[in-house]
């Protein structure tokens, strides 16, 4: 109920009205059961008068009254949605004076409306729940004592039992006490089967309510890894594992995608991923393998993901007919050995629903890669630049650094292109490409920025550094495998002592390479700084783009020069 509160935003009337749907459920049972014992009590008036002698047209009057009552009742809970738990409970006492009247009218404890009593109160703690039971029994108990109190010498009530009884069934105490015992015993078997059901119930509640939130948070969830990690959380969370990993790879292999309390230097460091005996084991059996220990020789990379581990529990992730992954969870030696079938059915599903989010996750990192990447050269392509270059210019603003950029182009091109032929071409554009790769800094971006144009941000570099980079570079290319030798002319611009904006910076850089183009190419040139009416602009852009939170500057003319050729 708890967890209930704490992820429903609805009003209290919504709460109560879902909670309340199961009790409507056993108040329509329990009506259907009243209904079946007004109508046995009234056919054993009508067929076996002498059954219920010495009062049976008192208790025929009783049980009419009592079936008015049920009928209110059942309108009542029609139109008081919001009360029917009192209403249960009411009816519940109801039923209990009912009882024992009739049953004190048509004979004591030797009527046969004392079965009903029993059938009444096994029928309420399995619908109900195990305290009911309880109470109930209490109940009926503390009804059947006044009933004989006042039977006795000087009391409120006449006896109805029938003469002769007592060579039948002794004395009233002893069967009062026989009676109250086999009463306590009916409430107790049933109250506590009723328990067990109630304790699955919740358990298979709670693992329904568990699937759901993993469903709904991997819904919003487009990252592989992150995907992992809620799987595993989700799982340890609800079944109570020790310790557990995702292994989880697009391309067959199964790196350590998540983990979840391994030993610190191993899950920084998993190492390199290799084949698992287990891990194979249930993609071939396309099953879930439970695992007392792991086989260092046969599985020596998982046995160093977890060492000493025993009571291992493997669930493959499978998307589309094919293994992904899997999830490998150990079991809490506090557990025990033997792990229920409701657990392996449940981790079963969240792996399935983890599987195919997995699938999705891995499908958007593809097409956002394709989309960030120039298909030739496999780096950045002109969008991505652009969007680096602004992000890294503002972060230069915030931070008051430099940032560098550097245009590079491959000379005479279009001769290569006419003399060689274009996929010779294309083969030198993927080997420069691969170069600058090669030579940038892990945290540098390398772009195609069109035709044989290429452009490398350097963040943290002032004009000085960017300018011995631009040489690296240029030496990079002209080293680059190729059919014929190439060189590569290349410009150099800072943010902000050449440009006041990314288009400006872009601009400085450009005409610094065409700088070095008219100079005689093969070389670097560092910019001189665009315009101070081109500063000024770009300064105006930057004020207009702040004022009005704006992702891009405002296109004045002032954008980078179309690519040019040769």
């Amino acid at each position: 109920m708890s967890r209930f509160l704490g992820r429903s935003s609805g009003s209290v009337a919504q709460i109560r009205a879902a909670e309340s749907v199961p009790v409507i459920e056993r108040l329509r049972v329990t009506q259907y059961l009243r209904l079946a014992a007004i109508g046995l009590t009234l056919l054993g008036a009508a067929l076996a008068p002498d059954v219920l002698a010495p009062g049976r047209n008192q208790a025929v009057l009783t049980t009419l009254a009592y079936a008015g009552v049920v009928v209110v009742a059942e309108a009542g809970s029609r139109l008081l949605k919001d009360r029917v738990v009192l209403l249960f409970s009411a009816l519940l006492i109801v039923d209990g004076l009912w009882l024992a009247w009739a049953s004190y009218l048509t004979g004591g404890l030797t009527s046969p409306m004392r079965y009903l009593v029993l059938l009444h109160l096994g029928a309420v703690a399995l619908l109900a729940s195990y305290r009911t039971g309880l109470k109930l029994a209490m109940w009926h108990s503390l009804l059947l004592l006044a009933a004989y109190n006042g039977q006795q010498p000087g009391g409120w009530l006449r006896s109805t039992e029938p003469a002769g009884t007592s060579l039948l069934g002794g004395t009233p105490e002893q069967r009062l006490v026989v009676f109250v015992v086999v009463l306590w015993l009916v409430a107790v078997s049933t109250s506590a089967l009723s328990a067990v059901n109630e304790r699955e119930l919740r358990r298979r509640r709670r693992d329904l309510e568990a699937l759901t939130d993993l469903a709904e948070s991997l819904e919003r969830t487009v990252d592989s890894a992150a995907v992992a990690r809620t799987l595993l959380d989700s799982v340890i969370d609800t079944f109570g594992f020790s310790r557990g990993i995702v292994l989880a790879g697009p391309e067959g292999q199964l790196p350590l995608l998540a983990s979840c309390n391994l030993e610190e230097e191993t899950a920084r460091r998993p190492g390199r991923p290799a084949a698992s005996a287990v891990v194979a084991e249930a993609h071939a059996s396309r099953g879930t393998v439970l695992v007392s220990g792991l086989d260092e020789q046969a599985d020596p990379w998982l046995s160093t993901l977890l060492p000493d581990a025993g009571n291992l529990v493997v669930v493959p992730l499978q998307a589309e007919g094919r293994a992904i992954g899997a999830v490998v969870l150990e079991q809490s030696a506090t557990e025990g050995n033997r792990i229920s079938r409701r657990i392996v059915s449940g981790l079963e599903r969240s792996a399935s629903y983890a599987a195919l989010a997995l699938r999705n996750a891995w499908l958007l990192e593809q097409v956002q890669r394709l989309a960030a990447t120039d298909g030739l050269t496999k780096i950045a392509n002109r969008r991505t630049f652009e969007t680096t270059l602004e992000r890294e210019v503002a972060r230069a603003t915030r931070s008051a650094e430099h940032l560098s950029l550097v245009m590079i182009d491959i000379d005479h091109f279009k001769r290569l292109n006419d003399e060689h032929g274009h996929q010779s071409g294309d083969e030198v554009l993927r080997n420069v490409a691969a170069a600058l790769s090669c030579e940038c800094r892990d945290f540098d971006t390398p772009a195609r920025y069109g035709g044989e144009e290429f452009a490398v941000v350097l963040p943290g570099c002032g004009p000085e550094e960017a300018f011995v980079i631009a040489e690296r570079l240029r030496a990079a290319v002209a080293a680059a495998p190729s059919v014929v030798p190439v060189t590569a002319s290349a410009g150099v611009a800072t943010y902000p002592g050449h440009a006041g904006d990314a288009d400006t910076l872009v601009r400085a850089a450009d005409d610094a390479l065409y700088e070095s183009k008219r100079a005689g190419r093969n070389r670097t040139s560092l910019s001189a700084g665009v315009p101070p009416e081109a500063q000024v602009d770009a300064l105006l852009r930057r004020a207009v783009t702040q004022r009005l939170g704006r992702n891009r500057p405002v296109d004045d003319g002032a954008t980078a020069p179309a690519p040019r050729t040769g």
